[in-house]
């Protein structure tokens, strides 16, 4: 008999021994039963032991997937830093198949793209830097430098990963990939069926992919090669993993590039400081086409004033493109009673719910609680609602009176469900067969068309004037990147609808990012990150008392640690998320041991820790 210990995938459980009959190499998958659940638990061999004291359970099945050394290394890197269990750090990769072989299958792939003098240098500063951040302003052509690293490394058969935002994935961008990359690219993000990742992962086995464009997923995919990791957009927040294991996949790029000697390219129009600050840049500034942008700034009350409505008609006018960002979907925000002032919230969350008139329906944002929109306030029973913080259903419904015979759509998570649509309006986008094109964050990510000649930005204050000490570089970094979707190629307007234009106008017009990335270290030397570690732990529960307990008790544990301060701690900004009141802490450090030592002695079932948390 022989006696294996496993990790559990998607567990927070310690390992378990198990015995079997047969030899077992370590990393392989296998299916064992545990407690009193009827269905098979999967699980990870992670050691062969000696025979225990007490008696053990048999392994069920051994199946033919398994994780590799390297798996076993990132895994043990993720549940360190990241305070997860094995199991859990494990499942993030998608493990190789035994049954499926690898076949010889080489490819010389020709781009034919001729690099600038430029982009030249950018292109050979990335190879001798071997991890370098390619700091390139929009439309100065960082895709084509991309593209020829990734051929070379294609050509000499390594594998590439290319990360992008998910939206940024576009079919303009798939396009671009399989002209010169054929059948050996493959997409990969969450909207793809289960069937074509099951195809895709079946041509990783066999070697005939060797580059995968995906989100931050495709970081854990089963390559045998891996030479080459682009991280594009890499400022982008969305590389954070908001569920457990909370990764960043743009850090964990960095991780991996480093104890592996993997070529490494993070790029962005807006670097984030912490790479600006950790890492060898080359700035690229030239663009490829001549651009001349005009910005406006409008201060009116109005979301739709006559200074944008009129901007707005004479682009249509003459045969021209807009883009309407705001940072908010649905119709409103927040509804607010007339009598008593208070908002409407969602019985299971301490946020005001949205309301979205074409469903009839105020829903939650966090919870996904929908009720009927009620004809008076719920509180006090006599007030009227009032509609406050407009958003993207309801511009586009207030465009479509004012531009009856124009097409106008939006391109938001409630309108964007599948992938199939969002190629759709990508597509007639670019095909010139939408006049105004309203949406969220999603506008601002890496999309190229040359026939939108004005941006309008409402809402951008709500971000400037968030609660975080990354509300500048979040909004700055937003405007530059929807800033840089008008005006590709010849002239362009941006309007900012702003209470803030003295700011806004100098980091837009006065100074480069370069130099407001400059001044923002120097603001967060010894108090913020790239400086220090910050986490933040939030514990949530359904019985308020019992969870404000565990937070009094973890606080005054903390502070007792010399070498960590306990920055803050109580009720979190949502106070109360799907039925479960929530508290947290927010602590830092010079060093991430010392944080990783005080966060790894949390030992409650109400804990979720989120190491280099955003806030």
């Amino acid at each position: 008999m022989n006696y294996y210990e496993v990790s559990f995938l998607k567990s927070p459980l310690n390992p378990l021994t198990y015995e079997s009959l047969e030899e077992i190499k370590i990393g392989t998958k296998v299916l064992v039963p545990l407690g009193n659940r009827k269905k098979q638990t999967p699980a990870v061999v992670i050691k062969k032991v000696p025979k225990p004291e007490f008696k053990c359970v048999e392994i069920l099945e051994i199946l033919p997937f398994y994780y590799d050394e390297k798996m076993f290394e990132i895994a043990k890197f993720i549940s360190q830093y990241y305070v997860c269990s094995f199991g859990e750090a494990l499942s993030v990769y998608v493990p190789f198949d035994e049954k499926i072989q690898e076949e010889e299958n080489k490819i010389e792939f020709d781009s034919k793209i001729c690099l600038s003098k430029e982009q030249e240098k950018a292109y050979n500063f990335c190879q001798e830097k071997k991890q370098a951040l390619l700091f390139a302003n929009t439309g100065s052509g960082k895709t084509e430098i991309y593209i020829k690293t990734i051929e070379k490394v294609l050509n000499e058969n390594g594998n590439a990963i290319l990360l992008m935002p998910e939206i940024s994935l576009s079919p303009q961008m798939q396009k671009r990939l399989e002209k010169v990359f054929g059948d050996s690219v493959a997409i990969w993000h969450s909207k793809i069926t289960k069937k074509k990742k099951e195809k895709i992962l079946e041509e990783i086995y066999k070697g005939e992919i060797k580059l995968v464009a995906g989100a931050r997923s495709a970081l854990f995919l089963p390559f045998k090669n891996l030479k080459l990791i682009v991280v594009d957009e890499e400022h982008d927040e969305s590389y954070k993993s908001d569920s457990k294991p909370r990764y960043n996949a743009k850090d964990l790029s960095l991780y991996i590039a480093k104890k592996f000697d993997i070529n490494l390219i993070l790029g962005s129009a807006t670097a984030s400081i912490s790479s600006f600050y950790k890492l060898p840049f080359y700035r690229l500034k030239e663009t490829f086409f001549e651009t001349k942008k005009q910005l406006t700034f409008d201060d009116s009350s109005t979301e739709l004033s006559n200074l944008i409505l009129n901007k707005i008609a004479n682009v249509l006018e003459n045969k021209n493109q807009v883009i309407v960002f705001l940072p908010t979907r649905a119709n409103f925000k927040y509804q607010i009673c007339t009598s008593c002032g208070k908002s409407v919230e969602c019985p299971y969350c301490s946020v005001s719910m949205s309301l979205h008139k074409n469903d009839l329906a105020l829903k939650c944002h966090y919870c996904g609680y929908a009720q009927k929109i009620p004809e008076q306030c719920p509180s006090c029973n006599n007030g009227i609602i009032h509609n406050i913080r407009v958003g993207t259903a309801e511009v586009e419904e207030r465009l479509k009176e004012f531009f009856p015979e124009k097409i106008i759509k939006r391109f938001d998570r409630d309108e964007i469900k599948t992938d199939t649509k969002l190629k759709k309006v990508l597509n007639d986008f670019n095909a010139n067969k939408i006049d105004i094109l309203v949406g969220t964050q999603m506008l601002s990510k890496g999309h190229d068309y040359h026939n939108v000649k004005l941006a309008v930005v409402l809402g951008i204050d709500s971000v400037l004037n968030m609660s975080s000490y990354k509300a500048r570089e979040r909004a700055l970094s937003l405007l530059i990147q929807i800033s840089g979707r008008s005006g590709r190629k010849g002239e362009g307007e941006v309007i900012i609808q702003t209470q803030n234009q003295d700011l806004l106008s100098y980091y837009l017009q006065e100074c480069d990012y370069e130099d407001f990335l400059n001044q923002e270290l120097e603001f967060r030397e010894g108090l913020y990150p790239p400086f220090i570690k910050m986490a933040k732990v939030i514990f949530a529960h359904e019985n308020g008392l019992k969870v404000k307990d565990e937070l009094d008790k973890y606080v005054k544990i903390l502070k007792e640690y010399d070498d960590i301060e306990v920055v803050g701690f109580g009720q979190s900004p949502i106070f109360k998320m799907a039925n479960k009141y929530r508290y947290e802490i927010i602590l830092r450090s010079s060093t991430a041991k010392a944080l990783l030592i005080a966060l790894h002695s949390i030992n409650s079932t109400m804990a979720s820790i989120d190491m280099d948390s955003s806030f």
